[in-house]
């Protein structure tokens, strides 16, 4: 018997958007239809060659957004996260054209002028905050079957895949981000896979589709994934991997193949330095391999989900036997245990503050993992791993923070701003860009009610390249539209 579902009336305001976004949408696609191939036959081409470490992304049809206007903060404290200067007291700092233009302590110099001037003593300005492990988007909210699009549990290696492809811009969780000062997150595969597919670095613009959202520049990441969860999904199917050795034996495979098909794209290369149609044929094009040759390449950053420490060391081991190089340990609970090995590797470590317990490997976290991390030079990072906990990154470094010193470990409020800010950007390979307060960088901005470590701190405003995207004291339509008009506990049908 079918059931059948009735349907309800689409509230006016959420109509018109969605007429409005349709009509737009249609417009763009309309005026593109020329460079899309329309019309006459495909001209040959030279065959394909591996694909840079940022994909070849089609044309956004998202407009992009207007100019910001440039804007003036006054009578702020700053801090910068920066090691030499980590804060200004009385602080100013000046947004142009998506950069931070100047900044400085004391009275604003003569002549400088903006759009906006804003006067906000007693509130303190950071940079925005980045979280290297999100899903948003992939598993979006609501979470309901239907929108589970972050794992391809349906092989143990999915290098190819890109979690670009799965993101849902219209994701309420996004926006509830920024609110929690969030500017620029990567957003991951799952861990069901040893190798579940490219990461991809966005900044938390509203918008259309994801080529929009992309951080300019900022390489791909590939997620791998040790331990329980790989053996799990696939020895539950009776499948290899079921075991840890099981897996490093498929990584290792793996990583001998990638070795063997980029030599031989390397040799078709040199001998078809000018490929035509006359040209020998190329070798067979693999995405999987053309991931991992990638990452041998230095093109694309490997992180690496992994809670022991004897699993780390393994990974490392592996890192070492074929040539490329560890970003970030992600989860990496037992981190303390080996963070002398980390800081000579120069390997960061994406963990939560005090998570624990939820699984066998996860029994060995102490929460003083960070400032020991911190203590012996290792980049420690606070991340999500959640939709709820990014709306509060500034209370788990908080947490970790104070853990620390009750422990007896020498940090200070600056180390923990860089476990949310510099240290993330570089474990994304866009630390030039973002991660402090410096002239010349994007301005993503965060400008806090009071102390940001309070339990009581909130974002007052969220710049993203000089644009204002949250503003608490004038709370604006929702971006998504996916919630408008629906009732508080909607149920969907899985």
């Amino acid at each position: 018997m079918t059931r059948h579902t009735p349907t309800r009336a689409m509230p006016r305001p959420a109509l018109a958007s969605l007429l409005r976004a349709t009509l737009v949408g249609l417009s763009v696609v309309v005026l593109s239809g020329s460079s899309m191939g329309c019309s006459g036959a495909p001209k040959a081409r030279p065959p394909l060659a591996l694909s840079p470490a940022i994909a070849q992304t089609p044309a956004s049809f998202t407009l992009p957004p207007g100019k910001p206007p440039s804007v003036l903060l006054t009578e702020v404290e700053l801090r910068t996260a920066r090691a030499d200067v980590p804060r200004i007291a009385n602080g100013w700092i000046l947004l142009i054209d998506g950069r931070i233009k100047a900044l400085g302590a004391g009275p604003v110099p003569d002549g400088m002028q903006a759009d906006e001037v804003l006067a906000l003593p007693g509130m303190i300005v950071t940079p925005g905050l980045i979280d290297t492990h999100s899903h948003l988007g992939v598993y979006p909210v609501p979470k309901v079957r239907a929108h589970s699009d972050g794992n391809e549990a349906t092989g143990p290696n999915t290098a190819g895949l890109r979690a670009a492809e799965s993101l849902w811009p219209q994701d309420p969780g996004l926006q509830r981000a920024v609110a929690g000062g969030v500017t620029t997150i990567q957003v991951l595969p799952g861990s069901a896979n040893l190798f579940g597919g490219r990461a991809v670095t966005v900044k938390l613009h509203p918008a259309r589709e994801v080529a929009a959202m992309r951080f300019p520049g900022a390489p791909d990441g590939l997620k791998m994934a040790c331990g329980e969860n790989p053996k799990r999904v696939y020895g539950g199917r009776n499948q290899a991997p079921a075991t840890r050795m099981g897996s490093l034996f498929a990584m290792r495979t793996a990583w001998i193949n990638a070795r063997r098909y980029r030599h031989d794209w390397a040799v078709w290369r040199a001998e078809n330095p000018k490929p035509d149609e006359a040209s020998a044929p190329p070798p067979k094009r693999d995405l999987m391999l053309e991931t991992l040759a990638a990452v041998l390449d230095g093109e694309v950053l490997v992180h690496v989900h992994c809670y022991r420490a004897d699993e780390m060391l393994q990974q490392l081991k592996i890192a070492d036997e074929f040539g490329f190089k560890i970003r970030s340990f992600h989860h990496a609970v037992e981190a303390y245990k080996i963070r002398d090995v980390l800081a000579r590797k120069q390997v960061s470590v994406s963990t939560w503050a005090d998570w624990w317990g939820f699984k066998m490997e996860a029994h060995d976290a102490i929460e003083e993992t960070l400032a020991l991390l911190h203590e012996a030079g290792v980049r420690g990072i606070v991340h999500s791993d959640s939709a709820v906990g990014i709306q509060r990154l500034n209370q788990e470094a908080a947490k970790a923070l104070a853990s620390g010193r009750h422990a007896g470990v020498v940090v200070d409020a600056n180390a923990a701003l860089r476990w949310l800010t510099v240290h993330p950007a570089w474990a994304l390979g866009i630390d030039d860009q973002v991660g402090t307060l410096d002239v010349g960088k994007m301005a993503d901005v965060v400008v806090w009610d009071r102390d940001p470590f309070s339990v009581y701190a909130r974002a007052h405003k969220v710049y993203i390249d000089g644009h204002l995207r949250h503003d608490a004291s004038k709370p604006g339509a929702p971006w998504s539209d996916f919630e408008v008009g629906r009732d508080a506990g909607w149920e969907a049908t899985p």
